[in-house]
Order: structure tokens, then C-alpha cells, then sequence
């Protein structure tokens, strides 16, 4: 199990950082250019704060559970990544864009914190 936890955690965690960092760091004009139309429906501190959350989310993912310091915050970081994407599908379906990235994040985040679950038991 522990595996397990260890290569979706890490490949999530990844995905994660990567996209919140380039949600962070790239303006709200840069985002929408690159195909990220759904940024038209929000202001750039929530973007930014999208991007924090979902950094800080795949770095709980790893770091707790890595460190063996409080490590049930790091099945709790994936419920939260989760929750994230079920907005993310909410507002992709609303603007009827294709919700399926978000959903499949949104999927893995849940057998993430399973796996997290059953793993720190």
C-alpha cells in the first residue's frame, strides 16, 4: 500500500505544483492566452490564490508523510485538493468547457487520501 501511496501521491503532488505555481506566478491576461478561458470569470487574487492552494495542497501531499511528522495532514490535503477540483468541475461545466482534467485530478485526489488513510493507520 504503501507504494501505491507513494507513486499516485507523488505524481498528483507534481501536478499540482506545476499548475498552481503557473496559476501563481503568470498573470491573468498570459493564463487566458495559453487556453485557461475559465479566468475570465474571476480576479486575479483568486487565481493567485487557486495557485497557493493547489501548491500547498501537492506539497502536503508528500511532506508529511515524508517527514513522518503529523502525518495524517497529508491524506487531509488530499480531501482538500479534492474538494478544490469538484469547483474546478463545477465552474468548467458551467461555462461548458470539458471538465474531465479536473475530474480525473478530483479522482485521484480521493485514492489519494484512501491510500493515505489506510497507509498512517
Amino acid at each position: 500500500m504503501l507504494i501505491a501511496y507513494w507513486i499516485v501521491a507523488g505524481l498528483l503532488a507534481l501536478a499540482f505544483v506545476l499548475a498552481g505555481s503557473m496559476k501563481a506566478a503568470r498573470p491573468k491576461e498570459a493564463l487566458a492566452t495559453s487556453g485557461m478561458t475559465w479566468v475570465e470569470d474571476c480576479n486575479p487574487g483568486s487565481i493567485k490564490l487557486i495557485g497557493a492552494a493547489e501548491v500547498i495542497g501537492g506539497i502536503g501531499l508528500i511532506l508529511p508523510v515524508a517527514l513522518d511528522v503529523a502525518p495524517i495532514l497529508s491524506p487531509i490535503a488530499a480531501i482538500a485538493l479534492a474538494a478544490l477540483m469538484v469547483g474546478a468541475v463545477v465552474t468548467h461545466a458551467r461555462r461548458k468547457e470539458s471538465c474531465t482534467p479536473s475530474l480525473v485530478l478530483g479522482i485521484l485526489s480521493v485514492v489519494v487520501a484512501v491510500l493515505g488513510f489506510l497507509v498512517i493507520r
